[in-house]
């Protein structure tokens, strides 16, 4: 019987995740599989979760729920802020991609998601938060 993915494993793999109207968010490169240790936390739970019991070769298609995925969207995660606050060296813009500072040094990366004269709202969310992804994966290697 072939040797199958547990944790612990190094595997390569191509993928192409999907959302649940069929359009794709990503997909590995062209000619550069993603290569990652199976449990290590290195690709979100049911990515991870999806890849284990495979052997090399096998294509098989993974359904993710938000909870192993990117999580559920969070309402407090998004901010109306005064635009006078706000220290930017560019006019902000609907769907423009920031990072805001945290007082502890971490960074974090958020979306503009409306513009006023007078306020911006800003969202902490990630961007697939709340969805339902759909991944194609083909093992090409466990090492």
């Amino acid at each position: 019987m072939a040797e199958q993915v547990k944790a612990g494993d190094t595997v390569r793999v191509r993928y192409v995740g999907k959302l649940s109207g069929g359009e794709v968010f990503d997909e590995s490169p062209e000619g550069e599989p993603l290569e990652f240790q199976v449990g290590s936390g290195q690709v979100i739970g049911g990515f991870d979760a999806g890849v284990r019991g495979m052997a090399v070769g096998e294509r098989r298609t993974v359904e993710i729920e938000p909870d192993d995925a990117y999580g559920e969207r969070a309402d407090m995660l998004v901010n109306t802020v005064p635009r006078e606050g706000m220290r930017l060296d560019v006019t902000p813009e609907v769907g423009m991609s920031l990072t805001m500072q945290l007082g502890d040094g971490n960074q974090i990366p958020i979306t503009v998601t409306e513009v006023t004269d007078t306020h911006v709202t800003l969202d902490a969310n990630h961007p697939l938060a709340g969805e339902k992804l759909f991944f194609e994966i083909e093992l090409l290697e466990i090492s």
